[in-house]
Formats: structure tokens, C-alpha cells, sequence
């Protein structure tokens, strides 16, 4: 549905060094790079993806209020990844993995504040394997 979107954030150098890592951990890598912008995608995209990407970061202002983005991950064990590397490459805790019932019945997310205090999670909807 959405094709891409993208963050303001203060310090761009500073939210390369926290989203390469954490991105990484579902598969997402740095394809395209503009200076004062850095878009993300697929290590491996499929033929009707961004070649630039679909998650971009763009030096500037961060929006307020901060909002909250999530990221698909494709098992629970990458939501795990996705919130070790955020919390190492110096994201703040905002939810550790684990089920959202509230949601539904395999909800399996963590939550995290990134460099600017966005609030990002990683979610997989998937059934315990």
C-alpha cells in the first residue's frame, strides 16, 4: 500500500550509525545516498521495489509530535535482533519483544526511541513456529 516514506531527523550521521544495524536485522540495507538523505531497502529487491529505497532518513527538523513507525519482520527472532542492535546502537527502551494480544493473537513486537525519540517497532504476525 504505501510505497515510501521517510524521517526528519537532527543529526543524520548519528541516525545512519543507529538504523544501519537495526535495519539490518530484517533484511534492509543503505540504497541510496544523497548526502543530506539516506534511503533504505531490501538487500535483495524484488522487481516492483525502489531501486532508492522505501525508508528514508532526511537531515532537518524531527517532527512533532513524534510519531511511531513500525518495521515487518519475518520472525519472532528478528524482532528479537531488532531490538538487541537498537538497544546497542543506542535506542532507549520502549516496549521489549514480546506478545500484543490486544492486537491479535500473534501481535509479537518490541518498541524503541530512536536518537530523535521516535518511537520504532519491529512486528511479526506470524504464529510461533
Amino acid at each position: 500500500m504505501i510505497d515510501h516514506t521517510g524521517l526528519q531527523v537532527s543529526d543524520l550521521s548519528r541516525s545512519k550509525c543507529f538504523y544501519e544495524p537495526v535495519l539490518a536485522t530484517l533484511g534492509h540495507v543503505p540504497r541510496r545516498d544523497l548526502g543530506d538523505a539516506i534511503g533504505y531497502g531490501k538487500a535483495l529487491p524484488g522487481p516492483f521495489d525502489d531501486p532508492a529505497g522505501e525508508f528514508w532518513l532526511i537531515e532537518g527538523t524531527p517532527l512533532e509530535p513524534r510519531i511511531h513507525i513500525a518495521f515487518r519482520a519475518r520472525s519472532r527472532e528478528s524482532v528479537d535482533a531488532f531490538y538487541r542492535a537498537a538497544l546497542a546502537a543506542g535506542g532507549t527502551d520502549n516496549g521489549a519483544p514480546g506478545l500484543r494480544l490486544v492486537y491479535h493473537p500473534n501481535y509479537y513486537a518490541c518498541f524503541v526511541r530512536d536518537p530523535d525519540g521516535y518511537n520504532v517497532e519491529a512486528v511479526c504476525h506470524a504464529a510461533q513456529g
